[in-house]
């Protein structure tokens, strides 16, 4: 693999510039004074703001966009091999890296790079770590998957030792990763167009944990089945967390929620209660996604006033049980929950917020997803009060499996639960319109765009 030289600036081409995760790569490699271009299908927000920084962006992927003196390619997985960019470095003889493997060389050149990995809760346990880290001054380096209010995007490109970043499973990404403190914070049977079964998702969990050196530190949900096969041969530091304090280091007690289903807990290190923590986000996931982000705090040597400010500053990121306004006296909340432990996590936050019924508009991401998770997907959206599903949102897949919403929408119905489906967004809207009411909670629920159903009714 090629190996780029970080101490001398030299010109990088960026094979789909836009997306969240490659603008904050070609970010950083701006702050270096590195030349950066770039192509994207359209113009957006990221891509102004890379303009702003100095890189150059092309709309639309062609040959002629590779310049002859550009010295690396990067490009993402989601890239084909007959596409005309890559296409035009092969002929040139120009080197090519994947994200991955770009992100990778990236964070060999810090000396405190943190990943964090999991099926789910990334994007959130990535923030509030970062904001730990931001009021603790470390001025650091951020790389998340999502928006994050306190830094007004999704990178941060600070100028310390520290950079930390989420972690995919998919495609093995993060295999490309070498973190000096590595997070797991659960491991769960997703991505099936990709590994084989639960047994190949566990096995790559436990190669990353294995990347992490002898003088770094894993940082790992002790409620993970048969925890010690990530563990036992592992030369760093581990350190557990979870919701048992006989099998962690790190647990919580006296948990409590207020009105809005934010949490609080006595913080429990060792058997002993340490500090009481007041969180300004919702659910009892977010429990033990602060007990990760802690543990973590507490291997970077941070001080407990920082990580507790950090916390409860920590207001979550868009998409995340996130409030969106009021429509005819009920209320609408976004989540981005598209795997069935999400949803029972979004779903047992609710029960914590104020509402009369619980209405959950649902859009499926992914066939393969889909078809192989439909009786947990039922199982977990069966427990709301009512279920409108939306047409699966295909992503980068084609229907070969003969799989729909309606199928989802007929399990759910034999559980017992009100369900329906309808085949577009403005026909949901409707729908709602009608038979929602005051005081009632409304979710929108996916990684697609369902996020658009609350936003259209806000506007009406």
């Amino acid at each position: 693999m090629y190996e780029l030289n970080f101490n001398i600036p030299a010109k990088l081409h960026f094979t789909g510039i836009g997306g969240i995760s490659m603008s904050g790569l070609a970010e950083i490699m701006l702050s270096r004074g590195f030349t950066v271009t770039g192509s994207d299908s359209r113009e957006s927000d990221i891509t102004n703001h890379l303009e702003k920084l100095g890189a150059t962006v092309f709309y639309g992927q062609k040959a002629e966009n590779v310049a002859d003196d550009v010295e690396v390619l990067i490009y993402t997985a989601a890239v084909k091999q007959d596409n005309p960019e890559l296409v035009a470095a092969k002929e040139k003889n120009i080197p090519m890296l994947t994200r991955a493997e770009f992100l990778g060389q990236i964070m060999k050149n810090y000396k405190m790079s943190i990943g964090v990995s999991g099926t789910h809760g990334k994007t959130t346990t990535t923030s509030m770590i970062s904001q730990i880290l931001l009021e603790a001054d470390t001025d650091p380096t951020i790389l998340v998957g999502g928006i994050m209010p306190t830094i007004k995007g999704n990178t941060r490109v600070g100028h310390s030792e520290h950079i930390i970043t989420e972690s995919c499973e998919y495609t093995n990404s993060f295999l490309s990763f070498p973190p000096k403190v590595g997070i797991i914070l659960n491991v769960a049977a997703d991505h099936l167009d990709f590994f084989k079964d639960l047994d190949d998702i566990r096995h790559s969990f436990k190669t990353y944990a294995s990347l992490i050196p002898e003088d770094g530190a894993l940082i790992i949900n002790s409620d993970i089945d048969d925890i010690d096969y990530f563990t036992k041969d592992l030369k760093c530091k581990v350190v557990k967390v979870g919701s048992d304090p006989e099998k962690s280091d790190y647990s919580a007690t006296n948990i409590t929620f207020d009105e809005f289903a934010h949490g609080s807990y006595d913080l429990v290190i060792h058997g002993e209660k340490k500090m009481h923590v007041q969180l300004s986000v919702t659910g009892e996931h977010n429990i033990y996604n602060s007990l990760a982000s802690i543990a973590t705090a507490h291997v970077l040597g941070l001080k407990d006033e920082d990580i507790l400010k950090g916390l409860q500053q920590y207001g979550g990121t868009d998409r995340r049980f996130q409030y969106k306004g009021k429509v005819q006296g009920f209320t609408i909340i976004d989540d981005y929950a598209h795997h069935p432990d999400e949803i029972r996590a979004t779903i047992s936050t609710a029960k914590h917020y104020p509402h009369e019924k619980l209405w959950v508009v649902f859009q499926p991401h992914t066939y393969t997803r889909t078809k192989a998770l439909l009786d947990e997907f039922a199982t977990e959206l069966s427990k709301a009060d009512a279920v409108i599903l939306a047409d699966i949102y295909a992503a980068r897949e084609k229907n070969t499996l003969g799989i729909s919403s309606k199928d989802v929408m007929e399990k759910i119905k034999e559980i017992g639960t009100e369900t329906y489906y309808f085949p577009t967004f403005e026909e949901i809207e409707q729908f709602l319109l009608k038979k929602v009411s005051k005081n009632d909670l409304l979710i929108t629920m996916g990684a697609g765009d369902v996020v658009n159903i609350g936003e259209d009714l806000l506007k009406k």
